[in-house]
């Protein structure tokens, strides 16, 4: 590490934070899919139905933006030399994310699908501040 480029360095630390910034936009928009949803399924109508559909495209949105970003600091960490217990896993998100928004059926299951994606995007928060923190220290 000690040969390491601070130029890939920096970059590394640049995809992060972006990556970062998006999966956190993630979590606010299912938040905010999830609330309309409580909202709808306590008897909102056709307007509370349409905003929740209107987050929910949000949040589609912007779990592909994420998932972009996740995969440029995936590409920018293969140039720094990190550990084996920091590498990022990140297939099970992408997996995940790819999953998400196919076949929405019922109200309750938007409900638990937002549950599931939260914890997706709280682990891949997780995961990607435990390797900025790491980079912070090279």
């Amino acid at each position: 590490m000690e040969n390491l480029n601070g130029v890939e360095l920096e970059q590394a630390k640049r995809a992060g934070q972006r990556a970062l910034e998006s999966l956190r936009e993630v979590q606010d928009s299912l938040g905010s899919a999830r609330n309309w949803g409580i909202f709808d399924m306590l008897g909102g109508g056709l307007l509370t139905d349409m905003v929740k559909h209107s987050r929910m495209r949000e949040a589609s949105a912007r779990m592909e933006e994420a998932r972009a970003r996740l995969l440029d600091f995936q590409q920018e960490l293969k140039d720094v030399e990190l550990p084996l217990d920091l590498r990022m896993e990140v297939g099970g998100f992408l997996s995940f994310a790819d999953f998400f928004f196919d076949g929405l059926i019922a109200d309750y299951l938007v409900q638990s699908r937002i549950g599931e994606a939260r914890e997706q995007v709280e682990d891949a928060i997780y995961q990607v501040t435990q390797l900025l923190e790491h980079l912070s220290r090279l």
